[in-house]
C-alpha cells in the first residue's frame, strides 16, 4: 500500500469547473473506476473516476469548489499493483508512445514497422491481459496502446467514440483529450447535445430596441433548466385537474394547532397532502414507478419518497423526504422544515436530493388557481397543489362556503392512460375531503 494524491487531469479549455457532487469520503474504498467527484462546466457535467484501487486517506475538494487541471482531488492508500495492472503500468513505462507521435509524419519507412507489428495484437486483448475501457468498448474496433488505454480509463472516456488520427485510426493520447475537451464544451455526441434537431431560435440583438442588461443566471437553474428542457423532451406530458375540498381537513389542522406548537413544528396543509398522496400511490402503484431504459418495463417502487419542490433565491430545489408512510404528521412536519429550510441555506447534499419516488410542487402559499408542473424523471408523475380558496358549494339544497383546493396531476402518458389519470386524482380528492378514509 502506497499514499497516492490524484491531480484532476486535462479535461479540456477551461481555468475552472464547479463540483458539483463528492462522491466519496475519508476512509471509503474505491475501485479503479469508481466515480470520485462531478463536475459540470457551462454545457456538461462529468464524472472523473478513481486511477486507483485503496483506501481513500483525505479528500481535498467540497461541493462547489472550483478546480482546474492538476488541482488536488483526494489521496488514496493505493493496493500494490500486480498482473494486468502491472503489464499495463510496464507499457506505460514503455517509449512505445514516441515512435507513435512521430508515425503520422512517417518520414521514414522502417520506423512503421514498429507500430505496424503493435497493431497486430492489438484487436486480440485476450493475448495481453489487456481489457476494454468500459462494457460499451468491448468488441470495439479500435486501435489504442495499453498507455492510451489507461489514460482513457482513467477520465472514462469511451474509446469507441474516439476518432484516432494515427495510422490506420489509431487513437493516440491527444485524440482522447480532443474527444474529452468536445464532450465538456457539448460536441461529439454528448449530454448538452441532446436535441439538437430542434430548430433553435434565433438570436435576437435586444439592445437595438432599447437599454438592456446581462445579468447571469444563477447556477441552480443552469442545471434543473437542463434537467427540465430534457424531461420535457423525452417525455409525453399529460396533466389532469381536478378540486379537493378540504374543510375538514384545514379545520382538523387548526384544531391541533395547540399541540403542534408544542412538538416545536409549524402544521401545514402539505404534510396532510403528502400522507393523502402516499394512500393514491398505494391505490394506483403504477404512478410510483419508473420506466425501465428501454422502456419495455415499468419498474414498481414499494418505497414512499416524496420529493418537495422548494423555492429558494437561488431556485428550485427538490429536497426528498423519505418513508413518508411510515411517519406521522408531527414527524413529517418537523423534517419538512428542516429540509426547506437547508434548501434555502444551500446546504442541501446530493443524498438530500435523491430516490424521489413522486414530487409534490406546491404554489398554495403564493396564489395560482393551476398550473401544469413538468414531470421529474425517473418518476412517472407529479402533484400541482394551488392556492386553496372558500367558494360556494351546492349541497343539494343549498350553497354553503367550502374550502376548495384545486390542484394538478402531470403524468408520462406512456406509463399512464387517461382513464387511470382520472381515477388517480378522483382517488386523492377523496383522501383530501375525508381524511379518515387515510384510517382504512
Amino acid at each position: 500500500m502506497a499514499i497516492k494524491q490524484f491531480n484532476l487531469p486535462d479535461i479540456g479549455d477551461f481555468d475552472s469547473v464547479d463540483v458539483i457532487e463528492v462522491l466519496v469520503s475519508e476512509g471509503d474504498t474505491v475501485d479503479v473506476d469508481d466515480t470520485l467527484i462531478t463536475l459540470e462546466s457551462d454545457k456538461a457535467a462529468m464524472e472523473i473516476p478513481s486511477p486507483f484501487k485503496g483506501k481513500v486517506t483525505r479528500v481535498t475538494v467540497s461541493v462547489g469548489d472550483k478546480v482546474g487541471e492538476g488541482d488536488p482531488i483526494c489521496e488514496i492508500d493505493a493496493e500494490e499493483e500486480g498482473g494486468e495492472a502491472e503489464e499495463e503500468k510496464a507499457a506505460q513505462t514503455q517509449p512505445e508512445e514516441k515512435p507513435e507521435e512521430k508515425a503520422p509524419a512517417e518520414p521514414e519507412k522502417p520506423a512503421e514497422a514498429p507500430a505496424k507489428a503493435a497493431e497486430r495484437p492489438a484487436p486480440a486483448p485476450a493475448a495481453t491481459g489487456e481489457k476494454p475501457v468500459n462494457a460499451q468498448a468491448a468488441g470495439a474496433q479500435y486501435h489504442a496502446s495499453p498507455s492510451v488505454r489507461a489514460f482513457a480509463r482513467k477520465l472514462g472516456a469511451d474509446l469507441s467514440r474516439v476518432q484516432g488520427s494515427g495510422p490506420k485510426g489509431r487513437i493516440t493520447r491527444e485524440d482522447v483529450e480532443g474527444h474529452i475537451k468536445s464532450v465538456m464544451q457539448g460536441a461529439a455526441g454528448g449530454p448538452a447535445a441532446a436535441g439538437a434537431g430542434i430548430p433553435p431560435i434565433p438570436e435576437v440583438d435586444f439592445a437595438q430596441f432599447g437599454d438592456t442588461e446581462e445579468q447571469d443566471l444563477p447556477r441552480i437553474k443552469k442545471i434543473s433548466g437542463k434537467h427540465l428542457h430534457a424531461c420535457w423532451l423525452n417525455i409525453p406530458h399529460v396533466t389532469q385537474f381536478d378540486d379537493a375540498d378540504i374543510t375538514e381537513l384545514d379545520a382538523f389542522r387548526k384544531s391541533m394547532k395547540p399541540r403542534a406548537e408544542k412538538e416545536g413544528v409549524k402544521l401545514t396543509p402539505l404534510v396532510f397532502v403528502m400522507k393523502a398522496a402516499v394512500a393514491a400511490l398505494k391505490a394506483f402503484p403504477q404512478f410510483n414507478a419508473s420506466l425501465s431504459a428501454d422502456g419495455e418495463k415499468l419498474i414498481v417502487k414499494k418505497y414512499f419518497h416524496i420529493g418537495i419542490a422548494v423555492d429558494t433565491p437561488n431556485g428550485l430545489m427538490v429536497p426528498v423526504v423519505r418513508d413518508v408512510d411510515q411517519k406521522g404528521i408531527f414527524e413529517l412536519s418537523a423534517e419538512l422544515m428542516e429540509l426547506s429550510q437547508k434548501a434555502r441555506d444551500g446546504k442541501l447534499s446530493p443524498n438530500d436530493m435523491k430516490g424521489a419516488s413522486f414530487s409534490i410542487s406546491s404554489l398554495g402559499g403564493i396564489g395560482g388557481t393551476q398550473f401544469t408542473p413538468i414531470v421529474n424523471a425517473p418518476e412517472v408523475a407529479i402533484l400541482g397543489l394551488s392556492k386553496a380558496e372558500m367558494k360556494p358549494v351546492w349541497n343539494g339544497s343549498e350553497f354553503e362556503p367550502r374550502l376548495v383546493m384545486p390542484f394538478s396531476v402531470s403524468y408520462d402518458h406512456r406509463v399512464v392512460d387517461g382513464a387511470e389519470g382520472v381515477r388517480f386524482t378522483t382517488q386523492l380528492a377523496e383522501y383530501l375531503t375525508d381524511i379518515r378514509q387515510l384510517l382504512l
